[in-house]
C-alpha cells in the first residue's frame, strides 16, 4: 500500500462523477452543437463541481466527450485516465442504456450489483448519468433516449492492478463511485472490493472464504484448503470491514490467514490493521508470554524485540507457543463480530508460508 503523504490531503473525483460529467457535456452538443466547457454536474450530496473537457467530439447522431481524472492525492490506479462518454440517439422509449467502450469491464459472474453480461457501471454513477441526462433533455424539451457509451483507453491494464479480474469483471475497469468524490487513503474501493468479494463467493454458492491479510498468507491458505479464487478475499488490513459485512452476510465458514504482526494487532482487538493506525504492543506480547510461563529474562527479551517476527522467533526457540496463542485471541476477536452462522479460525504464516499458528473455530 502506497505510504500516506504528510500534510493536508487533496481530494479528488470519482470514475462516476467524471463519465457524468462527460456524458452531460455530450449530450448537451448532440442536442444543440455546441460543448459547455467547463461542463457543471450535481453529486448525489449536493455538490456542483465543473469538469473542463480534455477531448470532445460531434457528430450528428452521435457525440462525445472526455475528462481527465483526477483523484487529487489517492493513489488510484486510474488517476489521470482520460475517461471518454460517446452518447448517441435511441430509439423512443428506450430511456437511457449503457455499453462499456474500451477499458471497461463487463460482468460475468453472478453476486454482484449487477447483472451478467451488464458493462461494469455501478448503479450511483448509472443513476447520476441518468439524472444528467433529464435535465439537459427537459432545458431542450426532448425525451432522453440515449445509449451511453463509456470508454478510458488503457483501462484493462489498468485492471490488472484491481480486484475485477477475482470479481468476475472482464476486459477493464468498473465505473465507480458513491458520492462522485475521492477522499484521500480512504480506502473505501478496496472496503467496497472485499464486499463484493464476499457477494460473488455467496452467489456462488461457495461456503468457505478465506481473508489473507497479504500474498503470501493468501497462497498458503489457498493451498491447505485447496480454495478456488472466488473463495479468496483479499482482506489487507480491513479485518473489522470483511467481518462486519460477514456479519450481515454470512458464509458457513471463514478462515482468517495473515502473518504474526498483523494478527497480533487483531488479537489486542484492533480492526483496521494499518502500521499507521495500529501498532504491535511489545508489552501486551510479554504479558501474554508471562501467562504461557515465559521467564521474566524472556519477557524482558520480548519487550525489547523490534518486531513481532522477532517476538515469535524468541517464543519458538523457548517452546513458548506464543503463536498458537494469538491466533486464539484473534479468532475471539473475530467471533464476537460474527454472527452464529458462521464459524471462524485464524492461521498465523510466517514469510516463507509456512503455517506458524493456528486457532480452530
Amino acid at each position: 500500500m502506497t505510504r500516506k503523504p504528510d500534510g493536508p490531503l487533496r481530494r479528488g473525483w470519482t470514475t462516476g462523477a467524471c463519465a457524468t460529467a462527460a456524458a452531460r457535456a455530450a449530450y448537451t452538443a448532440l442536442l444543440s452543437g455546441a460543448f459547455p466547457d467547463p461542463v457543471e454536474i450535481a453529486l448525489p450530496k449536493g455538490q456542483t463541481p465543473s469538469f473542463a473537457l480534455a477531448k470532445h467530439e460531434l457528430g450528428q447522431d452521435t457525440t462525445a466527450a472526455g475528462i481527465v481524472k483526477d483523484a487529487g492525492d489517492d493513489p488510484d490506479v486510474s488517476h489521470g485516465a482520460l475517461v471518454m462518454v460517446r452518447v448517441g440517439r435511441s430509439p423512443p422509449g428506450s430511456g437511457v442504456t449503457f455499453v462499456a467502450g474500451e477499458g471497461v469491464g463487463t460482468v460475468t459472474r453472478e453476486g454482484l450489483e449487477l447483472a451478467v453480461g451488464e458493462p461494469a457501471i455501478n448503479p450511483v454513477p448509472r443513476r447520476m448519468m441518468e439524472e444528467a441526462i433529464a435535465d439537459v433533455a427537459d432545458r431542450f424539451g426532448v425525451v432522453g433516449d440515449v445509449e451511453i457509451e463509456i470508454s478510458i483507453p488503457g483501462g484493462e491494464a489498468m485492471a490488472e492492478k484491481t480486484m475485477n479480474g477475482r470479481l468476475g469483471i472482464v476486459g477493464g475497469l468498473s465505473i465507480l463511485g458513491t458520492t462522485g468524490i475521492v477522499i484521500p487513503f480512504s480506502c473505501s474501493s478496496w472496503i467496497h472490493s472485499i464486499h463484493q468479494g464476499i457477494d460473488v463467493a455467496r452467489a456462488a454458492g461457495i461456503d468457505h472464504v478465506a481473508g489473507s491479510t497479504g500474498s503470501t498468507s493468501e497462497a498458503a491458505v489457498a493451498a491447505l484448503y485447496d480454495l478456488e479464487e472466488q473463495a479468496l478475499i483479499d482482506m489487507g488490513d480491513f479485518a473489522g470491514g470483511m467481518l462486519k459485512y460477514l456479519r450481515d452476510h454470512p458464509v458457513a465458514r471463514v478462515t482468517i490467514a495473515g502473518g504474526v504482526a498483523k494478527i497480533a494487532k487483531l488479537a489486542a482487538g484492533f480492526l483496521d490493521l494499518h502500521s499507521g493506525r495500529s501498532q504491535v504492543d511489545f508489552d501486551w506480547l510479554a504479558d501474554l508470554a508471562a501467562d504461557l510461563d515465559a521467564d521474566p529474562a524472556l519477557q524482558a527479551r520480548i519487550r525489547d524485540a523490534n518486531t513481532a517476527r522477532q517476538v515469535m522467533q524468541i517464543c519458538i526457540e523457548a517452546q513458548i507457543p506464543i503463536a498458537d496463542e494469538l491466533a486464539r485471541r484473534a479468532r475471539d476477536v473475530a467471533a464476537g463480530l460474527l454472527s452464529d452462522e458462521t464459524e471462524v479460525e485464524v492461521l498465523i504464516f510466517d514469510r516463507a508460508g509456512n503455517l506458524a499458528g493456528r486457532a480452530h473455530g
